[in-house]
C-alpha cells in the first residue's frame, strides 16, 4: 500500500493553516502543523515528510533561516508562503533553495496546483524534460540530473533546486532561444503568476557560479527582447 503523502505547514495564523489544511486534505495529503521555527525545524528532523509549506514571518526562527537549514541538510521540497508578496521576499527564498513561492492572499486553486507540480517534479528528479537523458555535458560544464549535481571541470559547483532547474531546461538544447515565459513555466511546471526579474536574479546567479567572466557570459547568452539560449563551450575555451 503506497505511503500517503505528509506536508508539514508552518505557518502562526492559525485561519490560514486551517484552510491551508483544509485544501491539502482534501486532495488526500496527511497534514502536520508547526507554529514556529523551532518547531518546524524539530519536526523536519524527525518525522518523513514530502513537502514543506513554509511562512516567511515565522515566530522564534523566521522562515527564510528555517528554508536554509532545511535544504543544507536535505532534499525536502519547500514551498515559500510570504503575506508581503514583495519580489525581494521571492527571490531570497528561491534563491536559499526553495522550489516555489506563493504570495497570500493566495488563490486556493493555484495554491493545490502548485503543491502538485512541486511534489511531480520532486518525484521526477527536476524539471520535466523531453529528454530521458539523466547526465549532460557541455564543454567543461556536466550535469547529473539524476542527483541534481553540478561540475566545472572537477570542481563541483554548489546550486539551489531553482538554479540547477534553469540550467539543466537550457542545456538541455543548446542554441535554442528560450523567452522569459517559457523557461519560468518550464521550470515552474505551471504558468507562473509573478515578475520574470526573478528569472534575472536566478540567472546572474547561476552566471557567477559558472561563468570565467559572469560579465561576458560564455555559457548562457542573453537574447536581447526574448530571453536566453545556452551555448556549448569547448573544454580548450573555458
Amino acid at each position: 500500500m503506497t505511503r500517503p503523502i505528509q506536508v508539514l505547514v508552518a505557518e502562526d495564523d492559525p485561519k490560514i493553516a486551517k484552510v491551508v489544511e483544509h485544501l491539502l486534505r482534501r486532495e488526500g495529503y496527511q497534514v502536520a502543523r508547526a507554529r514556529d521555527g523551532r518547531e518546524a525545524l524539530t519536526r523536519v528532523e524527525v518525522e518523513p515528510f514530502d513537502l514543506l509549506l513554509l511562512d516567511i514571518g515565522l515566530p522564534e526562527v523566521d522562515g527564510f533561516e528555517v528554508c536554509r537549514r532545511v535544504k543544507a541538510r536535505s532534499d525536502l521540497p519547500v514551498i515559500v508562503l510570504s503575506a508581503r508578496g514583495e519580489e525581494l521576499d521571492r527571490v531570497m527564498g528561491l534563491t536559499l533553495g526553495a522550489d516555489d513561492y506563493i504570495a497570500k492572499p493566495f488563490n486556493s486553486a493555484e495554491l493545490v496546483l502548485r503543491v502538485k507540480a512541486v511534489l511531480r517534479r520532486a518525484r521526477s528528479g527536476g524539471a520535466d524534460s523531453p529528454s530521458e537523458l539523466q547526465r549532460v555535458q557541455r564543454g567543461n560544464l556536466t550535469l547529473d540530473r539524476s542527483s541534481r549535481q553540478a561540475w566545472l571541470g572537477e570542481r563541483e559547483v554548489s546550486l539551489t533546486g531553482k538554479e540547477f532547474d534553469i540550467l539543466w531546461t537550457l542545456a538541455q538544447r543548446p542554441g535554442q532561444v528560450w523567452t522569459r515565459e517559457q523557461l519560468l513555466q518550464q521550470v515552474w511546471d505551471t504558468d507562473y503568476m509573478g515578475d520574470s526579474s526573478t528569472l534575472t536574479v536566478l540567472v546572474r546567479r547561476l552566471r557567477e557560479k559558472i561563468e570565467p567572466d559572469p560579465a561576458e557570459p560564455q555559457y548562457i547568452r542573453t537574447v536581447y527582447g526574448v530571453g536566453y539560449r545556452f551555448v556549448e563551450v569547448p573544454p580548450s575555451s573555458v
